[in-house]
């Protein structure tokens, strides 16, 4: 079974970057370079797991997570930001709109494997 990653990041090298390392793990990735394209490729694709940033141009991730989460379709699908906003209260910010996980870039390749599978583990899903 594959499964289909939407990375969200208008940040080319950290897409290549963070595709690469998700395809060597098998996953299939998708990706979006800003919000709005980003809730194109959820509607085309229906991902398994959306890794989105927060700071992007068109449509910022705490809107692209707040349309996931509001819709009955999407709303179970795993969502995880990738963000350098370190501070608390941004975390808080994405908790409540219903983000799954949050990791501050920049990340090891471990710890992003490892939340990718927590957060698929929690929802009860097979990766």
């Amino acid at each position: 079974m594959s499964v289909l990653i939407l990375l969200i990041e208008d940040n080319k090298d950290i897409c290549e970057s963070v595709t690469e390392i998700l395809e060597l793990e098998n996953f299939k990735v998708v990706s979006a370079d800003n919000g709005v394209s980003g809730i194109k490729m959820i509607e085309e694709h229906r991902p398994d797991m959306i890794l989105c940033d927060i700071y992007m141009p068109d449509m910022d991730g705490y809107t692209v997570c707040g349309l996931v989460k509001d819709n009955p379709e999407t709303a179970e699908i795993p969502f995880i930001f990738l963000t350098a906003k370190a501070e608390q209260k941004d975390r808080e910010k994405a908790l409540l709109l219903g983000c799954d996980d949050y990791l501050v870039k920049p990340f090891d390749n471990v710890k992003l494997l490892d939340t990718i599978r927590s957060c698929f583990d929690r929802k009860g899903k097979v990766y």
